[in-house]
């Protein structure tokens, strides 16, 4: 099989990228069946770097560049601007993004994120990583991604809710239980879900709970919902340990990012006989050789408004030295691209389980493979809030309420199946476990397609 020279075209290549769509009537077809996405640079673009592994697998199976070309495309990308009322009578425009990337398995998933660097690359990355990761764990959904470019921190809560209501008010016609179900994200919680199915429900003339999941659990929400994320790392995290031979009471590990996920993830592994010798937020990183009272820190978080400066229980150290501290578990729970080729070869952890969204760079991965170090990537590492996400949604249009003990049973049983899915796919191909990740999410999503079909 021939392959197109980058060199060849690198502005059309780039274009390529950058679009997420290749016109046909530019593919010397006779010379060709891929093209390579746009060259990554040290400060990565988010698509390009989901480009980069989506291109890997897709070569390993061999895919046909019909089917490459449908899915690396988002099926639809909605931009708007939101005037909004401040509490000083003053308007501001906010602009609001909602990409679905695809709804070939069902109706698209995928969280809203308040952030002020939100952008439309970032949203397309995001709603491509959440359809392989729904595909990954196979539950029947499509992948999307929403957000809006606002500081939530700066905002009291009546803009935020003016803001939570015109965006849902702008989406009416994207949003629906059957076509695309929003959820928290970062910056959002329960309560903009509140506002944004109230909101949405309004227009239907009824209440309509499962147009968005991540709810309060008295508007419909699922019990297991909060900690089902930090739970999803844990369970794989034990599973590859298992595979590793690594004794869970004998190992230590390190959990970068305190927010909801890294916090449940430090909590869940240390109650499975961990030592969690070092946790960090944005704002500090502390350090104990004996193992954290992870407890202790989580109410400390509480009373100092999520932060963990002026924690007390163990020794304070730099923030970016928490990924090279010599644990047998990593766990980047914080954002994208913490773990770089300026760092991954510091590296010194047997496992890295990614809590966060692409908190490792495309350009690391070479790194991190070379010195043998496992990665449960974040497409299945995280996937237990959508998981936990999609029984909300099937509560809802059942009407009927599960206890926690189930959700966490299933949710617990899914996450497994999926590692050992992936691990027997990493294992037979003799690839790493993301692009293995990749290579069972793409495989779904294709013979889906290929059965579907097209126009």
């Amino acid at each position: 099989m021939k392959y197109f020279n980058p060199e060849a075209a690198k502005e059309f290549i780039y274009l390529c990228a950058r679009a997420g769509a290749v016109p046909d009537n530019k593919i010397p077809s006779e010379r060709m069946s891929y093209v390579e996405p746009a060259p990554i640079t040290d400060k990565e673009n988010p698509f390009e770097a989901m480009m980069s592994r989506f291109h890997e697998a897709a070569m390993k199976l061999g895919l046909d560049e019909e089917t490459y070309n449908v899915l690396k495309s988002p099926t639809k990308q909605v931009i708007v601007s939101l005037p909004i009322t401040m509490d000083d009578g003053s308007k501001r425009v906010f602009e609001g993004y909602r990409v679905i990337h695809s709804n070939i398995l069902g109706p698209s998933k995928g969280g809203i994120r308040y952030d002020p660097h939100v952008n439309l690359d970032e949203v397309k990355a995001l709603a491509a990583w959440m359809t392989w990761k729904c595909a990954v764990v196979d539950i029947p959904y499509g992948g999307a991604k929403g957000g809006i470019a606002c500081n939530p921190r700066e905002m009291s809560a009546g803009e935020i809710e003016r803001l939570t209501r015109a965006y849902t008010s702008a989406m009416i016609d994207i949003f629906g239980p059957d076509r695309d179900i929003p959820a928290p994200d970062m910056g959002t919680g329960p309560r903009e879900m509140a506002w944004l199915m109230d909101e949405y429900s309004k227009t239907q003339g009824m209440t309509v709970n499962a147009v968005v999941t991540g709810k309060p659990l008295v508007l419909g929400g699922s019990l297991g919902r909060t900690e089902a994320t930090g739970r999803g790392v844990m369970v794989t995290a034990l599973t590859a340990m298992e595979k590793m031979k690594i004794n869970p009471y004998k190992a230590t590990c390190a959990v970068q990012g305190f927010g909801n996920v890294g916090s449940w993830a430090a909590r869940l592994l240390a109650e499975r006989g961990l030592i969690v010798q070092a946790i960090s937020d944005i704002s500090a990183a502390y350090y104990n050789e004996k193992g954290i009272d992870i407890e202790a820190a989580v109410q400390h978080a509480q009373k100092n408004k999520g932060s963990l400066q002026g924690f007390t229980g163990a020794e304070k150290i730099n923030r970016d030295d928490i990924l090279t501290l010599p644990v047998d578990v990593l766990v980047p729970a914080a954002t994208e691209d913490v773990i770089t080729a300026s760092n991954a070869k510091q590296i010194k952890a047997r496992l890295i389980v990614e809590g966060a969204n692409g908190p490792t760079s495309s350009k690391a991965d070479s790194i991190i493979n070379e010195k043998g170090i496992m990665v449960v990537p974040d497409i299945l590492a995280n996937a237990g809030g959508v998981t936990v996400s999609y029984f909300e949604w099937v509560q809802n249009r059942l009407g009927y309420k599960w206890d926690a003990e189930r959700v966490n049973r299933r949710s617990d049983r899914i996450m497994k199946e999926a590692f050992n899915n992936v691990y027997q796919t990493a294992q037979k191909y003799n690839v790493s476990m993301r692009i293995a990740a990749y290579m069972v999410a793409i495989d779904k999503v294709a013979k889906t397609y290929q059965y579907r079909g097209g126009y």
